[in-house]
């Protein structure tokens, strides 16, 4: 049976990730972010934080990394203040993961991210039945292992063998490996396409997809181009009584207006309500914000 189209809210949100014990926004300003990673503190380029700083020199001056960037988007290399190791725990709730400096400026996982693993969290624990979930551009895992820890069974698919790699091990850390979760390098657009010429149906899916990527095989993913088709796809894999699809990106071209008028299109006759707009970090102290990422999502 058709339902009527999903309603679209009129207002975006704003998903203020504020601190917790392995993380903190310390500081931003001046185009640079100075974050807390667990023990570590470090310093990350951040060309919208158009403002001051408002703590001392010294302060940045003491963190433990610098990432200093190159003229390629996203590339360049740490500068370290001491001696660090190559990956240290970290944890958000039940979940635990190893932190790690990558060669793309980010330590292995989005903090700004924790607000949809709350809203995650709630939905999967918040349902009647056992739910089967599908993140897409799963990277390192966390957000299928917030899934998991809540009851859920996971398909995790990535195209990098390396980050599936430290998705399994981060869910050895969280003690949570022997729970149904699968872990597949593939290509998520062949993947979609394959699981709906099998007749798969899921009851969530989770797409956090990059500006351009390439698959296992070499097949060239570029946002603007194949979210559309991917989306629809993603939408003929949802169970008839399915609970949500949550979408995030990171470009500079893209809204939070944009993803929820793809979304809407993409359930319409599935009623249901869509919210979207930005995530943000807020500073430790203070009202003070980056954003981050845009993002839209459906539920039943």
């Amino acid at each position: 049976m058709r339902l009527a189209a999903p309603t679209l809210s009129t207002s975006p949100i704003v998903l203020r990730t504020g601190p917790w014990a392995d993380y903190g926004l310390v500081d931003s300003g001046g185009g640079r972010k100075l974050e807390r990673y667990g023990p570590y503190r470090v310093v990350r380029p951040e060309p919208q934080c158009l403002w001051r700083p408002k703590l001392g020199d010294d302060v940045w001056a003491a963190a433990d990394a610098v990432f200093d960037p190159t003229d390629e988007e996203d590339a360049g290399r740490w500068r370290f203040a001491r001696s660090a190791p190559d990956r240290w725990p970290l944890a958000w709730g039940a979940v635990r993961f190893h932190g790690r400096f990558t060669a793309f400026r980010h330590l292995a996982f989005f903090p700004e991210q924790a607000a949809n693993w709350t809203w995650l969290d709630e939905r999967v624990r918040a349902s009647a039945k056992p739910l089967k979930v599908l993140n897409l551009f799963g990277y390192t895992g966390v957000a299928s292992l917030v899934c998991a820890a809540a009851g859920a069974a996971v398909t995790h698919v990535d195209a990098s063998k390396r980050a599936v790699g430290w998705a399994k091990e981060n869910a050895e850390l969280s003690q949570l490996a022997e729970r149904p979760i699968r872990w597949l390098v593939e290509d998520a657009a062949k993947w979609v396409a394959r699981e709906g010429r099998r007749g798969a149906r899921y009851d969530g899916v989770i797409l956090d997809p990059p500006k351009y990527g390439r698959g296992p095989n070499g097949e060239v993913w570029r946002l603007l181009d194949d979210l559309p088709g991917l989306i629809a796809g993603c939408a003929s894999l949802l169970s008839d009584d399915a609970s949500f699809l949550l979408l995030n990106a990171y470009a500079e071209r893209v809204s939070g207006l944009a993803l929820a008028g793809l979304v809407a299109e993409a359930m319409a006759g599935r009623g249901g309500r869509i919210d979207w707009g930005e995530l943000a970090l807020m500073e430790e102290a203070g009202a003070r914000g980056v954003g981050a990422s845009f993002f839209a999502r459906w539920a039943a």
